[in-house]
């Protein structure tokens, strides 16, 4: 079917469609011609868009951006980064932290006056 058929199935406008498409919201399906025809599996595509933009409360643009950052590992790693910076994501624990964490551990167990269940 072409756009504006699809765009009254989904209960939207032709432009709202062009729009979704142009952010790459869209499976890259086209026919001889350069227009775009939607069938079974691009109409779900773009109701499964519409229901996860719902679902989150986000805009097509910030679904678009999620998926960038999925597929995109450069901007994975930008956006890990500040989300370490603000605060909002904790920084990854690495494992020479991990290994002097348990040496001070068992440095602590160890210590005089302390009694194991070994000793």
């Amino acid at each position: 079917m072409r756009i504006t058929e699809a765009a009254r199935r989904l209960g939207m406008s032709p432009r709202m469609l062009r729009y979704r498409e142009a952010l790459g919201l869209l499976p890259p399906v086209r026919e001889q011609g350069a227009h775009r025809r939607f069938g079974a599996d691009e109409l779900a595509a773009v109701a499964q868009g519409i229901e996860l933009e719902k679902r989150f409360d986000i805009s097509p643009a910030e679904l678009a951006f999620a998926l960038r950052v999925l597929s995109d590992p450069a901007v994975a790693v930008a956006v890990r980064d500040l989300g370490v910076r603000i605060g909002r994501i904790q920084a990854p624990r690495r494992a020479l932290d991990f290994e002097k964490e348990k040496a001070l551990r068992l440095l602590r167990t160890s210590a005089p006056g302390h009694t194991s269940k070994w000793s």
